[in-house]
């Protein structure tokens, strides 16, 4: 379990303020709203919201990336809520259900990196090299608001037959375009990828789909 509140680190000559830097904490977190109670999400267009409101990342792909990068991340060193350990993430389905304590989390789908988090490892290339390597971890939404807390067993009680992963959405948003119409199958994607999808489809009418899908974000 980790939360963050926000704070300043230079980039680039400017300022920049995020809560990207996680710390464990222990005992019982409340969840409930948009995040957990003491974590902040200083751009809740990007970052926050309630389909963004958990971000869960696996400690199988830290520890992949400490042996790419030649680090030491440690939890919450992509700026993940929660540590997750014998759960690939890549393979979760969107909509999939989690119970974690007496919270039920709902997957929405994958990270998009931004520069923040190539601050957050001091490594400008690092988003790019996050994006490529497919390990980008889930977003999640509360259903049931209550605690949780560290070594709590995160039992996935319900997964949707549509079997639209969220790595399948990353792979949709980079270089697969033409199955955008996929993503309006799928209602527990969260909306903005819905919205994605439809200004692609709309753009490859009169253009390249793989042109649009360059131009567009699902933020």
């Amino acid at each position: 379990m980790n939360v963050g509140r926000p704070r300043q680190a230079g980039w680039h000559g400017r300022t920049v303020r995020s809560s990207i830097w996680k710390s464990p904490i222990v005992g019982p977190v409340r969840a409930r709203g948009v995040n957990l109670v003491g974590d902040a999400q200083v751009d809740r267009k990007a970052h926050g919201g309630p389909d963004k409101a958990v971000y869960a990342y696996a400690a199988e792909d830290l520890e992949w990336w400490n042996g790419q990068l030649g680090l030491e991340l440690g939890v919450g060193g992509v700026g993940e809520n929660l540590t997750i350990t014998g759960l690939d993430l890549s393979e979760a389905v969107v909509g999939e259900c989690w119970q974690v304590g007496s919270v039920q989390l709902q997957v929405t789908q994958p990270r998009i990196p931004c520069y923040k988090l190539g601050i957050r490892v001091g490594d400008d290339q690092f988003p790019r090299r996050f994006a490529e390597a497919r390990r980008h971890g889930v977003y999640l939404r509360i259903l049931t608001e209550g605690e949780l807390q560290a070594g709590d067993e995160v039992h996935v009680v319900h997964r949707p037959s549509h079997g639209l992963r969220a790595v399948d959405v990353a792979h949709i948003f980079y270089d697969q375009h033409q199955r955008a119409r996929d993503l309006l199958c799928v209602p527990e994607l969260a909306a903005s990828w819905h919205r994605w999808a439809r200004r692609i489809l709309d753009a490859a009418s009169h253009e390249d789909i793989e042109d649009a899908g360059q131009r567009l974000s699902p933020r």
